[in-house]
């Protein structure tokens, strides 16, 4: 199958291939690989149909930019008159009647819709083994998981299921599985795409971004996702710049890395020793590359899931078995159906997530914990404006380790928290970050460096790190 979608374009231009072809040869390779589950749904007639009208589309040269573009989206984007329901059974059989406007846009320029990918239920885990519709296994070693909580996406993409995935990222939930598959994970700044038809979990910290085999493909993707939409009054009316076209090469940046993320006992030898060998190599390579203190590392997790916990606790509320999706059948009264529907229709996670959202939202307790927050949000802010008023970007590893095993963690929420330790920052602040995969471990497993730039320096970022990885 085809790595990136200039290969593939070249194959359509040279009629080497047709959209129809192409459709048909990765609904095969999704089949062949059932086990992972890493699909929910394959879009089989919708995207033949739509890969007919791209291949008529080609022949008379009126063609879009992602003509061919096979992708798929994780099962929290809306796409009209397919199933969505965010992995969760409280959303079993819905239908959407919108497109998500990230939809809309992949659409117009030709991009083919192939399915709905698996994920934690209402994008809450970093291991996929929150979905209600069962686990989603590592494409590399599948007794591993994929990451969360965009696992379906990363190991699709992984496994040559699809050129690329859409994922959303609350606190790392693109860059973490990207780093555990092997595959590029870009999340974009917050408001610089739509999220209009994306199901919430925390409005304030949610972002769409692609999955891919390389930078280009994300730059590409980004090109066409990205700029105001009057459907998302956060959505930025900054000017979308040429992503795919990157800026001047060569250029020397200066590079900040946070030594405790280096430091810290709880990071993989190996993944330590690969990323100092890259800031060794950018060193030589003539970039300034030098060592800074994050003095609130251990308090970003905290404030994250205090934020996000009471954001999803709002959201959230309108699943309540009378509006829409499901209802319990034991369900007598309005107290009944309520508590029934709820109980029954959430899992474990997103139950916990929730009632700590209440909790930190109620009337003792607003002050301590939401208030508080707030300001400990905006101190992150400001030390991490700080630190890009003197540097071009901020290196870390993307995830502590590689992937874990297959119901290792899921006993332990802080230890599924922590997960997200290096990726939390990129989301409190609100700018774009990069996951890029750095190499293999001795266990066989990817694992990725990521990089994070100012906001709306997205054209900065994928241009350098296109240079990284070529």
């Amino acid at each position: 199958m085809f790595k990136s979608y200039s290969e593939l374009n070249k194959a359509l231009s040279q009629k080497e291939t047709t959209c129809v072809e192409v459709v048909n040869a990765y609904i095969q390779e999704i089949d062949k690989r059932k086990s992972l589950n890493a699909f929910l749904e394959v879009f089989a007639e919708s995207a033949l149909k739509t890969a007919e009208s791209v291949d008529a589309k080609i022949a008379n040269g009126t063609a879009g930019k992602l003509a061919g573009f096979v992708i798929s989206l994780k099962d929290n984007i809306c796409f009209k008159g397919h199933k969505v329901s965010a992995s969760s059974k409280i959303l079993e059989g819905f239908e959407s009647i919108y497109n998500a406007t990230v939809v809309e846009r992949l659409l117009a320029e030709d991009a083919i819709i192939i399915g709905r990918l698996n994920c934690d239920e209402f994008a809450m885990g970093s291991s996929n083994e929150n979905s209600s519709l069962g686990y989603v296994r590592n494409p590399i070693q599948e007794d591993k998981v994929p990451g969360g909580s965009s696992g379906g996406s990363a190991a699709a993409v992984a496994a040559g299921l699809c050129l690329a995935a859409l994922g959303s990222d609350t606190g790392g939930s693109i860059r973490q599985p990207a780093s555990f598959c092997g595959t590029v994970g870009l999340k974009p700044t917050y408001g610089r795409v739509s999220r209009y038809g994306l199901l919430a979990y925390a409005s304030s910290f949610d972002q769409i971004g692609p999955l891919t085999n390389n930078v280009e493909d994300a730059a590409l993707l980004l090109e066409v996702m990205a700029g105001k939409d009057h459907m998302d009054s956060t959505s930025s009316s900054r000017e979308v710049a040429n992503y795919s076209k990157p800026e001047e090469s060569g250029k020397k940046r200066k590079i900040a890395y946070i030594k405790e993320t280096i430091d810290s006992d709880g990071v993989d030898p190996e993944v330590r020793a690969s990323v100092l060998k890259s800031i060794e190599q950018l060193r030589a390579d003539g970039h300034e590359v030098e060592a800074i203190s994050f003095p609130y590392l251990d308090y970003m997790v905290p404030t994250y899931y205090v934020l996000t916990t009471a954001e999803a606790s709002s959201n959230l509320s309108r699943y309540d078995g009378v509006h829409f999706g499901y209802r319990s059948e034991s369900a007598k009264d309005v107290e009944s159906t309520y508590v029934a529907s709820r109980s029954e229709g959430f899992g474990p996670e997103v139950q916990r997530r929730i009632m700590l959202g209440t909790f930190v939202l109620s009337a003792g307790y607003y002050d301590a914990y939401y208030t508080k927050g707030q300001k400990v949000r905006r101190i992150i802010t400001e030390k991490t404006e700080e630190i890009f008023s003197r540097y071009d970007f901020i290196l870390t590893p993307t995830t502590p380790a590689t992937a874990f095993g297959l119901g290792e963690n899921i006993d332990d929420p802080i230890t599924m928290y922590l997960q997200d330790i290096f990726t939390v920052q990129a989301n409190l602040y609100g700018g774009p970050a990069i996951s890029l995969p750095m190499g293999n471990h001795s266990n066989g497993l990817p694992f990725g460096i990521q990089l994070m730039a100012s906001k709306f320096e997205e054209s900065k970022l994928l241009s350098f790190s296109k240079e990284l990885m070529s």
